[in-house]
């Protein structure tokens, strides 16, 4: 993607995304370039890299969030390193017009495919820990991390939509989805299929599509949770409502009012009787 005589401005313009300068750009170009480009790549940068990004990543974590366990602190790294993850700070920061790829990954598009924007940013990782140490590697890694973590949810983070689904009925007594595999469309090796996700409660029904079974799934389950969280307020609000309007309610509760007083009444009135008949003690008898 670099034309030769660009090289150093483009270096530039990426060093200062990364806010770090190289002392040695040969670093920084070997983290740029892809096996395809030439003999001197960046695997083994990236393999460097991918192990100072845990370590960094994983101390963010602990201090972030004192109270969560071991367990939870494991989920929440590997979604954070995961290629995903990589892939859209890698697209933050305009990556794929820094990267050096041979004829053929260009022409296919190369510098879009996410494994390859996301071994790019672990491999710059490694050229920075090799080129400045662990403290810049660590800063430069907080920074771009930092708007990521904000929005962090660690609760949910992680979790499949499957589970998180699941998670949702069962706070709330709700039976749990029905998945229906309802129609298969391609040839064996190349098969897409579509899977129903009904929550019956709700009345709903979602389609979800994928290039398995278990794909089709989670697309169908992500859908059902945006439906039945959305559905969830208004069912409450229409039973609200109805309790409110209900003609037998209603009149239920304006007999109850009507009738209370007239129950003390009677009660006053009755011991006010009783009272007056009471034989009273004749004063000669004392």
């Amino acid at each position: 993607m670099i034309q030769s005589g660009q090289l150093h401005l483009d270096l530039a313009l990426l060093e200062d995304k990364l806010a770090y300068k190289f002392a040695n750009p040969l670093l920084l170009e070997q983290a740029l370039t892809h096996r395809s480009h030439s003999g001197i790549h960046n695997e083994r940068l990236e393999f460097l890299g991918d192990s100072i990004l845990n370590c960094v990543v994983a101390l963010m974590l602990y201090e972030k969030f004192s109270k969560i366990d071991e367990g939870d602190l494991s989920r929440l790294r590997a979604n954070l390193v995961k290629q995903q993850s990589l892939y859209e700070i890698a697209q933050r920061i305009e990556l794929s017009q820094f990267l050096r790829l041979g004829g053929g990954e260009q022409k296919s598009g190369g510098f879009r495919r996410p494994s390859i924007l996301a071994d790019g940013m672990e491999a710059l990782f490694g050229a920075i820990f090799i080129d400045g140490g662990f403290d810049q590697t660590k800063r430069v890694i907080n920074a771009l991390y930092l708007p990521v973590l904000q929005t962090v949810d660690p609760k949910t983070l992680g979790k499949d939509a499957k589970t998180l689904l699941q998670e949702y009925l069962q706070s709330r007594h709700i039976s749990l989805p029905l998945y229906t595999v309802v129609a298969t469309h391609g040839a064996a090796h190349s098969q897409e299929f579509e899977v129903e996700c009904a929550i019956p409660k709700y009345s709903i029904q979602v389609i979800g599509k994928g290039g398995s079974r278990r794909a089709a799934e989670q697309g169908a389950a992500k859908l059902a949770l945006e439906a039945v969280m959305a559905a969830a307020p208004q069912a409450a609000k229409r039973t609200r409502r109805k309790k409110e309007t209900d003609p037998a309610v209603a009149a239920i509760a304006a007999e109850t009012t009507a009738e209370s007083p007239k129950r003390v009444n009677k009660k006053a009135v009755e011991e006010n009787e009783t009272s007056s008949t009471q034989p009273v003690a004749d004063p000669t008898l004392l």
